[in-house]
């Protein structure tokens, strides 16, 4: 009998995990790889980045990933991926403002172009970790946070809204009640809902736009399957008004967008 632990979607995010350890064993940072020690660590911790697979503390992680003046971001990366990537799923990574920071770390790194069998592993980590989320009742992390962080990552939306347009179960819909509720004010004031780094305005509005059109064409059933509040829904409904006619509607007034 399969226990809620061993379901298809943790299983192949277990075998994911096991994938990134495998990929990126060995890994180490340039052995002239530098950064400030006032600002970041001490000289035994930078070297603790050139030797291969010693854990690092949790601070010690944070700071690494979080760091944007490496000189070469995408080896540092790579040398703490396998210890990065299960503290995410574990829930031991407190971003400062949200998990759209591990992403942009990511993005820095451009795992997009590293060679072909690392980054399938980067894109599956994600994939899988994305999938586990939806269908999982009490995630560790968010799916809202997880959400953000694979845009970041990935550079692009699309792939995780289909991944979430096809889990059709009751889990992924209470999933999206919840992050409506989340998103709705920053969506009202025609805001993304979340941080992006080296995106061009252009880039973040067609983000918004296509978020928002998602939200008004899928959300709605799934909403009322939840039995979400009315007002919820006329929330998710004034998404598809604009200027005057938004405002001026009546499920508008009293709140300050």
């Amino acid at each position: 009998m399969m226990t809620l632990d061993q379901t298809p979607e943790r299983l192949r995010l277990d075998a994911a995990l096991d994938r990134m350890a495998v990929t990126f064993r060995g890994m180490t940072a340039r052995p002239d790889e530098n950064n400030c020690e006032c600002h970041w660590g001490s000289a035994e911790d930078l070297a603790q980045l050139k030797v291969p697979d010693v854990e690092l503390n949790l601070d010690l992680l944070h700071a690494t990933w979080q760091a944007k003046d490496w000189d070469d971001h995408a080896s540092v990366l790579r040398r703490i991926l396998p210890q990065l990537s299960t503290a995410l799923v574990s829930g031991l990574v407190e971003p400062f403002s949200g998990m759209e920071e591990v992403g942009h770390s990511l993005a820095s790194g451009h795992w997009q172009q590293w060679p072909a069998e690392q980054a399938a592993a980067v894109r599956e980590f994600l994939h899988a970790w994305w999938a586990h989320t939806l269908t999982d009742p009490d995630p560790t992390v968010l799916a809202h946070e997880v959400l953000a962080l694979c845009v970041e990552a990935s550079g692009t939306l699309s792939p995780w809204l289909q991944v979430w347009e096809a889990q059709t179960h009751a889990v992924a819909d209470r999933h999206l009640a919840e992050v409506v509720a989340h998103w709705e004010r920053d969506l009202l004031r025609d805001e993304l809902p979340w941080a992006t780094w080296n995106w061009e305005d252009e880039e973040e509005e067609e983000t918004r736009t296509e978020l928002t059109a998602w939200l008004i064409r899928h959300a709605p059933a799934r909403l009322r399957a939840q039995n979400a509040p009315e007002e919820l829904l006329h929330r998710v409904r004034l998404l598809g008004l604009v200027g005057p006619a938004r405002r001026e509607d009546p499920h508008w007034s009293n709140h300050n967008y």
